[in-house]
């Protein structure tokens, strides 16, 4: 019992100076240096890496890791932001609920979220049919797979790409200059 509990902290301390290294690697990306769309740089200060405290974080993953409790807030942050009608999703469903009250889960192309495994290409080809303007795709541990992150980022339906290490943010306005940006989140 005690070594199983000093494994677990051992584990747990190792991995929040993994996030700590990816922070500091990242320094030079913080809070929207360097962007320069006003809609991009509002999206990163204030929704992105929002540090001020929501109305549902106390209720929310009180039981949960630091980084799925810092993935949840982004992910509630991201739902209360657009306001989705339908959410496509297997993750996070708890913090996106919060965040919009009115949505249902099921098929959609306005907020999906989507881990990255092994036939990621196919439900991709399967939402390219479908993506509009609107449309926000969550990419699930794409520091696993950088190598699909990055066909991801170079696709042509893709318009506005986040890298925010732990998951990243598709945009699909096809008005818009492509662009790519890191964030330290």
């Amino acid at each position: 019992m005690y070594v199983s509990n000093v494994f677990t902290t051992f584990v747990l301390e190792m991995n929040r100076l993994k996030g700590l290294l990816v922070w500091i690697r990242r320094i030079g990306h913080c809070r929207g240096f360097g962007i320069q769309s006003p809609a991009d740089y509002w999206l990163v200060r204030y929704v992105i890496n929002e540090h001020w405290p929501y109305y549902q974080y106390t209720q929310l993953g009180k039981n949960d890791d630091w980084l799925t409790q810092k993935l949840g807030r982004l992910h509630f942050r991201l739902s209360n932001w657009r306001q989705p009608e339908v959410i496509t999703s297997n993750c996070y469903q708890e913090y996106l609920q919060a965040g919009c009250k009115k949505s249902t889960f099921g098929d959609s192309n306005q907020l999906v979220c989507m881990k990255l495994g092994n036939n990621w290409r196919e439900q991709l080809a399967l939402l390219y049919n479908k993506v509009d303007a609107q449309t926000i795709l969550i990419l699930e541990d794409i520091w696993r797979n950088k190598e699909a992150w990055h066909e991801i980022v170079a696709d042509e339906h893709t318009s506005i790409t986040f890298d925010l290490y732990y998951c990243g943010l598709v945009m699909f306005d096809k008005k818009r200059t492509k662009q790519h940006y890191i964030i330290n989140f």
